[in-house]
């Protein structure tokens, strides 16, 4: 007998509500959000277990835990136009909406959780990035001190520990520590981020995926480090269309009020302006990779056919902007190919990706 099982999880405590196949509500209870204790309260559901969950920080840890004892494991990103009336807001609500969405078939869309062997990746991938903006948000209140004392920051050369004492002088004395401070500050995390990159590529190269990859033009070892432990498989996309919505590089048309009425009291659809625009749901992380590949390969890599590719287009008349989506459309295709085939870049051959 199938059971729909809805957790509604926090960080001291999960709702765990169980449905049957018919939608009737069989109970539910609160415990711990611990290993053993929502290991024992699953196990003890009798029947085919089927468990639906949010999208949040426990979600990867529980997806992982609770798979072996569960048929089936969903984990779901919900808008707030799927959680019901507010006024009906509690964690019972919540949890017996999660299994009835799942009983009906509505519990979409889905977060792809399955790591396979990238879950260490995934961790320094997860760590370089939160590193990375760290050390952006120093560099940015570095030139912020400079600017409000009205000193120019142009360049990187502010950052150099070499230069520092330079840049330093040119400050008032009131503003002389608090300038020393985000220097050194800096330069800690600097270091981190170093490491962290180092470790990151290190773990990438233990794939053999990661070296194939790195030969798609824009493609270097960060970018790749990043993209293996989202995608995990490229067997998970059957064309190229689906990888690039899922990269939020599908094109999608929206229009409004397609109807009008004819004189004979029948309907036709009207000639109505369609709204183009790149699809909404999507991994930001893989738009951030093609779309910096695209932009690699337009400001540094001139000689590649991709290039040239990028600048016929723009001689042709398009925009430079919508020239450089269709340039990230063909690097998302190309590495698509690239990985499902288990061969290099070879520009003869995968250029015509579009």
């Amino acid at each position: 007998m199938q059971r729909y099982i809805g957790l509604d999880v926090h960080a001291a405590s999960t709702t765990m509500a169980v449905v049957g196949p018919s939608g009737k509500r069989l109970g539910q209870e609160v415990s711990e959000t611990t290993a053993q204790a929502l290991i024992e309260r699953l196990k003890a559901v009798a029947g085919e277990r089927y468990v639906c969950m949010e999208e949040g920080t426990q979600s990867s840890w529980l997806y992982e835990l609770l798979s072996p004892h569960a048929a089936e494991v969903v984990v779901v990103m919900r808008s707030e136009r799927t959680r019901g009336p507010k006024q009906n807001k509690n964690d019972e609500h919540d949890a017996y909406l999660l299994a009835e969405m799942l009983r009906t078939g509505q519990a979409q869309p889905r977060v792809f959780k399955e790591q396979g062997s990238f879950q260490r990746l995934r961790e320094l991938a997860r760590v370089y990035t939160m590193v990375m903006r760290d050390v952006v948000r120093v560099q940015n209140r570095i030139k912020a001190l400079y600017r409000s004392r009205g000193v120019s920051t142009s360049g990187k050369s502010v950052y150099s520990a070499d230069h520092r004492e330079a840049w330093v002088a040119k400050l008032p004395e009131m503003a002389r520590t608090a300038a020393s401070t985000l220097h050194t500050q800096y330069e800690v995390l600097e270091a981190v981020r170093r490491q962290a990159e180092k470790d990151l590529v290190h773990e990438a190269h233990q794939h053999p995926a990661a070296r194939l990859l790195e030969s798609c033009p824009g493609l270097g070892p960060i970018r790749v480090a990043q993209l293996l432990p989202i995608v995990v498989t490229p067997w998970r996309f059957r064309t190229k269309r689906q990888f690039w919505s899922y990269c939020g590089l599908g094109i999608v048309m929206r229009s409004s009020s397609d109807w009008v009425q004819r004189t004979d009291g029948g309907w036709t659809r009207a000639q109505v302006q369609q709204t183009r625009g790149l699809s909404r749901r999507h991994n930001t992380t893989l738009k951030g990779i093609f779309k910096g590949a695209a932009t690699t390969v337009v400001t540094q890599q001139h000689a590649d056919p991709l290039h040239q590719d990028y600048q016929r287009i723009v001689t042709a008349g398009t925009k430079p902007n919508l020239a450089k989506l269709t340039l990230a459309r063909k690097i998302a295709a190309t590495a698509l190919a690239m990985w499902k085939q288990q061969e290099v870049y070879a520009p003869n051959k995968h250029r015509s990706q579009d």
